[in-house]
């Protein structure tokens, strides 16, 4: 399985960051192309001091070559144009192939 992590800052406002991510974004990751899982959570941390990201998500593909192919599809290019809309704090993105240990 070949992964891609967004980690995103935290931003100015909340409410409406987390709007624009369930009603907007989320639709476009959910329809990559070949995707098999799409997760995504708002962190917290075990004493509640503030976690170093706001919201982490993962998506998840069979090969690294299905993840690019998706990233380049209409839904992966407007996916990524719409990180303007609403991840103006920042975004980190990763990519990986996952190594499972259980």
């Amino acid at each position: 399985m070949y992964q891609l992590t967004a980690s995103y800052a935290h931003p100015d406002d909340p409410d409406a960051f987390l709007e624009h991510y369930r009603t907007r974004h989320a639709p476009l990751a959910r329809d990559f192309p070949a995707v098999r899982s799409y997760t995504w959570k708002i962190c917290e941390t075990p004493d509640g001091s503030k976690p170093a990201h706001f919201v982490i998500a993962f998506v998840t593909w069979d090969t690294k070559e299905d993840a690019l192919a998706a990233l380049s599809s209409p839904a992966g290019e407007a996916a990524v144009a719409d990180l303007a809309n609403f991840a103006t704090a920042g975004v980190d993105i990763e990519l990986g192939e996952l190594t499972s240990e259980v």
